[in-house]
């Protein structure tokens, strides 16, 4: 049996898919299993190791979406899972050829539109992504809420270059400032007050996680730490798995870094606030998440629009007092 995943993008969102692709891979261990993926963030989708071919589309064009068809047509699919529910995912998905067309029922759906390319639609509970991404299978008789995250272990040169810079036999802990919504980041400074904590208190060397055009800010959370912590160096999504796997904490709002970093097991501690982390957030009860969803004004808003900022309200202190909660956890 041949199955087609259609998950473009975001990262996060691609993270929260894997254990879908884990999950089919046990039903049909015979059959092909191939993923659809937005070009810019196939690096991830190529780790999945249950993952038989990966089709990577330049969705922002009309080249894109014609290659993206073709290569589509190159293999007879029994089915085609949407786990997006947007028009243009469900295009590719109905494009496939696919026997069946599943998405989520219109109740779930990002974008209305994408109902009338299925063929058979799933209903889903209210529980995290991850499980309703699991409870879609049902629409195909696979029945699994089993997570797991099959990612190859790989090499990594950034990894390398940080552990010459870290002090020998010490652990270290990830600080990841940066989201592409203004909304989920919190203040830089208090991103530094809690790596100074991290340093003095839980007796690791925090490092500043940076993307693209970030490095500015990684180092100015550095310096306002005091030189507690350090700037990672320059990393790939390959380079993010393999770094986060070797952390032994991660402090993030809602954003790819902790996604990866709860996937590989990492402790973490998460900061939300327009996003629901009953939803989105760290998928272990261990993890521990300061949120301020339940009074923020701008759900799902990449920008707030309100004179009062939720993310403004959490303090300094109680974030490091989530920190010290989970490391207690698991010494536990």
């Amino acid at each position: 049996m041949n199955v087609l995943i259609v998950r473009l993008g975001a990262l996060g969102d691609v993270v929260h898919a894997i254990p879908a692709a884990a999950a089919l891979r046990k039903a049909f261990p015979e059959g092909h299993l191939h993923w659809l993926v937005d070009r810019k963030h196939r690096e991830l989708v190529d780790l999945v190791t249950v993952v038989d071919r990966v089709i990577a589309i330049d969705g922002a064009s009309a080249g894109g979406w014609i290659a993206g068809a073709r290569a589509l047509r190159q293999t007879q699919y029994a089915a085609a899972i949407d786990f997006q529910g947007l028009f243009k995912s469900a295009i590719f998905a109905r494009a496939s050829g696919a026997e069946h067309v599943v998405g989520f029922s219109i109740w779930h759906l990002r974008e209305k539109t994408a109902r009338p390319f299925y063929s058979t639609t799933g209903d889903v509970g209210q529980d995290h992504i991850i499980r309703r991404n699991l409870e879609l299978l049902r629409a195909i008789d696979v029945n699994a809420m089993e997570i797991e995250f099959p990612l190859a272990v790989p090499a990594s040169t950034a990894l390398d270059r940080l552990r010459e810079q870290l002090p020998p036999n010490r652990p270290f802990a990830l600080v990841n400032p940066a989201a592409a919504w203004p909304n989920k980041r919190w203040p830089p400074e208090r991103l530094a007050a809690v790596a100074s904590f991290i340093a003095e208190e839980c007796g690791m060397t925090p490092v500043v996680l940076w993307g693209p055009g970030e490095d500015a800010l990684a180092g100015s959370i550095a310096g306002l730490s005091g030189g507690a912590a350090i700037p990672a160096p320059p990393t790939t999504v390959t380079d993010l798995v393999a770094i986060t796997r070797a952390a032994a904490l991660i402090v993030s709002g809602d954003t790819g870094p902790l996604h990866i970093a709860t996937a590989v097991g990492t402790r973490a501690v998460a900061i939300f606030g327009p996003t629901d982390p009953a939803r989105n957030g760290p998928w272990s009860t261990e993890d521990v998440t300061v949120s301020r969803y339940d009074s923020c004004h701008c759900h799902y808003d990449r920008r707030c629009h309100h004179s009062s900022w939720c993310l403004a309200d959490i303090a300094v202190a109680e974030v490091c007092a989530g920190i010290k909660r989970r490391l207690r956890l698991t010494a536990a």
